[in-house]
């Protein structure tokens, strides 16, 4: 893939490393949106794979790496959870952007003229009230960004693609319905990561922490390696589980509010410790200022 700067035109420009952000998908994403939202002043670095995204950053080709997570709507990001504790980087910021999906064609088309609408499987879903209405036919592909790009190029005035704003004005398509998702609270969590961690004060602001861990194999072990963060008053946001490969132990990825330097949060590690053989703490961040909003 050869990347293209912010007006889809050229090749990017050469910067240092620690000017840019890498991102996985084509131009136009919505991960490149998040990246020019969050850190306008990054130079977004397309990758094919969410491995070649963490690769980038190991290796110093970007400084960061913005990897959606979860998504209201359509619930975790495939594969993602899995790749993040063997990536070798360390989660330093969270970003929720919201997503508005847009109905994109060549100029010269109208909502008369469309007969097929492709997008990603998860953007056709939460699409498909006004799919439904129109009477479009639905065609998957692989990211929202590349089926602007196969409309653009096709030059065809009876397809279109349900992609971002940003990627319309990369691929010179024009916006034929504007805001076309059917939930109004349509948002995707982004996870910030780089090759050292970045641990904020505690005094500084509400801060997440994400772990992960695997419980001794005993009754009741998860129940007993939890209560420590009940009883201290630490509130964990995300609990999530994955079998190893023989399906005998579990390991879980969690998001907790709270600094590991604050007591209440030291003392519930220290019971979690207690009931569990691994704990590897991934990322200690500012919470995204929407999060207390949404909640």
């Amino acid at each position: 893939m050869n990347p293209l700067d912010d007006y889809g035109s050229a090749p990017m420009r050469a910067l240092p490393s620690e000017h840019r952000i890498a991102f996985q998908g084509q131009p136009g994403a919505y991960s490149h949106l998040a990246c020019r939202t969050h850190y306008p002043e990054l130079e977004p670095l397309p990758c094919a794979s969410f491995e070649d995204a963490f690769a980038a950053v190991r290796e110093g080709a970007a400084r960061y790496a913005m990897i959606p997570v979860d998504n209201s709507v359509a619930g975790r990001v495939a594969d993602v959870h899995h790749l993040l504790p063997r990536c070798g980087l360390h989660i330093v910021a969270e970003h929720f952007q919201r997503v508005n999906h847009q109905l994109l064609a060549i100029p010269g088309a109208s909502l008369e003229t469309i007969e097929v609408v492709e997008s990603h499987v998860h953007a056709i879903g939460q699409c498909r009230e006004f799919l439904r209405r129109h009477g479009y036919r639905a065609k998957v592909v692989a990211d929202t960004a590349g089926a602007a790009a196969e409309v653009a190029a096709a030059k065809d005035p009876t397809r279109a693609a349900i992609a971002s704003r940003l990627a319309a004005e990369i691929y010179g398509l024009q916006v034929l319905a504007t805001d076309i998702e059917d939930a109004e609270h349509n948002t995707t969590r982004f996870l910030v990561l780089a090759r050292e961690p970045r641990w904020p004060s505690w005094r500084d602001g509400p801060v997440i922490t994400t772990f992960i861990f695997r419980v001794r194999n005993r009754p009741a072990a998860l129940y007993k390696a939890l209560g420590g963060f009940a009883t201290n008053g630490v509130n964990m946001v995300k609990l999530e589980s994955y079998l190893d490969g023989a399906f005998s132990q579990a390991q879980f990825y969690a998001d907790i509010m709270g600094h590991p330097e604050e007591d209440r949060v030291r003392y519930a590690f220290e019971e979690l410790r207690f009931f569990s053989h691994h704990v590897e703490i991934l990322g200690v961040y500012p919470a995204d200022p929407l999060r207390e909003r949404m909640g």
